[in-house]
């Protein structure tokens, strides 16, 4: 079993309804997102992506159709909250505005990056984990053997 590691760079705004520190407020993160997958190397010398796992085009654009192009320079507010007024104020001034059915954490990006990622992966590719760092020196994991 072999393990490859794509690394995407994103900036991204949101607040936390209901938070009691200052996260509360509309802010922005320069986000960078470890998403790693591990499947068997192909061994068929006759296939173009011989002793490969995945090309990592591939994975690029998997992630990037998925989370790095909706996300990037975007504010993303929890639609189950008041901020949807502000997040529809906010896109009736041009603004480009992410909704999201829960608080949009590290962690809940994170649970939701890996159900959408792992939903696009080849059938023999398995998401094996995702690092998300929010700041330098704060990231949250998922990793497969914990699910």
């Amino acid at each position: 079993m072999i393990r490859l590691t794509k690394i995407f760079t994103f900036e991204t705004a949101h607040a936390l309804w209901g938070y009691d520190g200052k996260c509360k407020n509309i802010h922005g993160h320069s986000y960078k997102l470890y998403v790693t997958v591990k499947g068997e190397p192909c061994n068929d010398i006759h296939h173009v992506k011989n002793g490969m796992v995945m090309d990592f085009g591939e994975l690029k654009s998997i992630v990037k159709k998925l989370i790095i192009n909706p996300l990037d320079h975007a504010i993303i507010l929890n639609a189950q909250t008041e901020h949807k007024q502000l997040g529809e104020q906010l896109q009736n001034q041009g603004h480009k505005v992410i909704f999201m059915n829960y608080q949009p954490t590290c962690e809940n990006m994170l649970m939701d990056f890996a159900e959408k990622i792992q939903s696009e992966l080849p059938e023999n590719i398995l998401l094996a984990k995702l690092k998300l760092y929010e700041t330098e020196t704060s990231y949250g994991e998922w990793i497969r053997e914990n699910q």
